[in-house]
């Protein structure tokens, strides 16, 4: 049976995601027409095919190749190669080495400390603003946290970590800036070749502190699990390769848990009930502690329940890809190999078959009893399968800990006459920011 989609266009696609207003958009709207398997047209792949259904998505979960040319953009990221299409024999042992450190309590137990005290800075930072001045999460947090995974990646051996933060600002706006063709002189950074310039001279100056590191974990030294550096030292890994691995590190975790936080606060914002309830757990948890303990974390658990919520209505990373090497049947379909197969995560966590009313903002849809009865690739907010992010347990510390931070702090409101309206920026990103009220709460005590 053929896959039902749109008619081929002459410009390959590109005039239908763009008049739809992104990708993420435009795959919503072809599972909407089409169903569950949807075949359409993308620049960089000869054939796409997209998947909304999770139990169908469990047919894809053992693929480990992702599309080459879907990727190109950020190969000159790294000098051992494109680290995100790696050859599955190659990224087996890589992504095992990673897990034992990104998925492990002992790293997440070490930076935990150093990840409440970064957030509670930018509290007392909020603290001190005008009175009804509104804050722009997106460009906080996503600061925020490219801070706490400099720390994290860098450890405590970075001189000047501010410079890391700039620097890899600099170089992460001009590639994603040629990703998504930005108009020259719209800025007010220069010339296009200067601001290439100043990319190259900030991915130079980020590489040489990145090199310091790794040259001051000595071979043979014991690493423990909570040292990402001195694992990959110790695995044996040439420094170039640990290098682009910090580097990718710090490129995967840099927007997506300031976005994710950003969209919590902008649902909990729009519902007070919510954030009470919020609020009232982290009082009867941390009793008259400002800021939390990581043993704290495994009792808030409807605090939990209200960012996993947030990332399946505002998934940060809108979808993923594969490259199929032999023929899959999906359902009633026949795919051939070399066929770019689409994660939709949006249109996945939207499906109404299995999140009734999909668009509402319900935290208890996370309630175990509620998880139990759902197939178990309906939220993949990570991706899935081999090459599902190696970060995910990492993410998720970092972005509790932070609301715990801020929730037990503020009270959020949206700013008035500002609206929010989602677009595809690599991540799920607000196109002009998320402006909120912020103002202080008074906990018990």
């Amino acid at each position: 049976m053929e896959i039902p989609g749109p008619e081929p266009r002459p410009d390959g696609g590109v005039g239908a995601v763009a008049a739809a207003g992104g990708l993420h958009l435009y795959q919503l709207q072809l599972h909407a027409r089409y169903g569950p398997v949807v075949r359409f047209q993308l620049p960089g792949a000869e054939t796409a095919v997209s998947v909304a259904d999770p139990v169908l998505l469990e047919t894809t979960a053992h693929i480990d190749k992702r599309p080459e040319r879907l990727f190109e953009f950020l190969a000159p990221l790294f000098e051992t190669g494109n680290l995100q299409v790696m050859p599955a024999d190659e990224h087996t042992p890589w992504r095992r080495t990673l897990l034992s450190v990104l998925a492990g309590r002992p790293s997440h137990e070490r930076h935990f400390a150093r990840f409440t005290a970064l957030a509670a800075e930018l509290a007392d930072r909020w603290a001190e603003r005008a009175d009804g001045e509104p804050v722009e999460l997106q460009k906080d947090l996503t600061t925020l946290s490219l801070r706490m995974i400099c720390a994290y990646a860098l450890g405590g051996d970075a001189a000047d970590p501010d410079s890391v933060v700039a620097a890899f600002e600099e170089v992460l706006t001009e590639h994603l800036g040629r990703l998504y063709q930005v108009p020259a002189g719209t800025d007010g950074h220069g010339t296009p070749e200067r601001r290439a310039e100043r990319a190259e001279e900030a991915l130079a100056s980020l590489r040489a502190m990145v090199d310091q590191v790794v040259l001051a974990h000595r071979p043979g030294s014991r690493a423990d699990k909570s040292d990402l550096i001195g694992t990959l030292v110790a695995a044996g890994e040439r420094p170039a390769r640990i290098r682009d691995t910090v580097m990718v590190t710090m490129l995967a975790a840099h927007h997506t848990t300031g976005v994710a936080v950003s969209w919590t606060l902008h649902l909990l914002g729009r519902h007070p009930e919510v954030a009470e309830r919020v609020a009232e757990e982290l009082d009867r948890v941390l009793g008259d502690r400002s800021v939390p303990e990581y043993g704290d974390l495994r009792r808030l658990t409807y605090l939990d329940m209200v960012l996993k919520e947030a990332m399946r209505l505002y998934p940060p990373g809108p979808y993923g890809a594969r490259e199929t090497t032999g023929p899959l049947v999906l359902g009633d379909y026949e795919v051939p190999a070399g066929t770019t197969v689409f994660y939709p995560f949006w249109a996945v966590h939207m499906n109404p078959e299995h999140w009734p009313q999909p668009e509402e903002f319900r935290p208890e849809r996370f309630a175990p009893q509620e998880v139990a009865g759902r197939p178990r690739l309906a939220y993949v907010p990570f991706g899935l399968g081999p090459r599902s992010c190696e970060g995910a347990g990492l993410a998720m510390v970092e972005a509790e800990s932070v609301l715990a931070v801020l929730l037990r702090r503020f009270r959020f409101r949206p700013a008035p006459g500002h609206e929010v309206v989602p677009v595809e920026r690599f991540v799920l990103w607000a196109a002009n920011d998320i402006r909120m009220i912020v103002s202080p709460r008074r906990a018990p005590g």
